[in-house]
């Protein structure tokens, strides 16, 4: 199961950077959470996918609405094979959230992801936690000597 992960997280990867989307995989959330993938498109909006590739993990999860107050688009990424018929239901927000459906080489928005701006403060905040923690990936998987410096240790 976790192979399916990263498979619909790379064809959701290479989905976004046709369309000028640059994400991270695992980003730790300040409400301690930990998006999947999440990214900023060409007009500094966030985007933060979840991923899920069965039925009992998409149904089990009742963390993901802590993820909406940290990004202007949420979208599901799913595996082509799952039943995404659940996502209509009230409990799943359709009216706020987005499914891409993907496989280890495309993907494709089934269904678009609306618009829920964020306040400018807080995309600020978010877009700079975003940028540090990816150049903290950088800088660690070049030297690992560094990854115990710095406050984001461990992210």
């Amino acid at each position: 199961m976790i192979a399916d992960a990263v498979a619909v997280a790379r064809g959701i990867k290479r989905l976004f950077a046709r369309n000028d989307i640059w994400c991270l995989s695992e980003m730790p959330l300040r409400n301690n959470r930990r998006a999947d993938l999440m990214g900023i498109d060409p007009k500094g909006r966030i985007v933060i996918v979840e991923i899920k590739v069965s039925r009992a993990d998409l149904l089990g999860d009742g963390k993901w609405p802590d993820y909406l107050d940290h990004c202007d688009r949420f979208y599901w990424g799913l595996p082509p094979e799952l039943d995404r018929a659940v996502l209509e239901g009230e409990d799943y927000r359709p009216d706020c959230c987005g499914v891409i459906v993907a496989d280890g080489y495309d993907a494709e928005i089934v269904r678009p992801a609306p618009s829920h701006p964020l306040a400018a403060a807080r995309r600020k905040v978010e877009v700079e936690r975003l940028c540090r923690t990816s150049l903290r990936r950088q800088v660690v998987g070049a030297d690992e000597h560094c990854a115990p410096w710095g406050a984001g240790a461990g992210t």
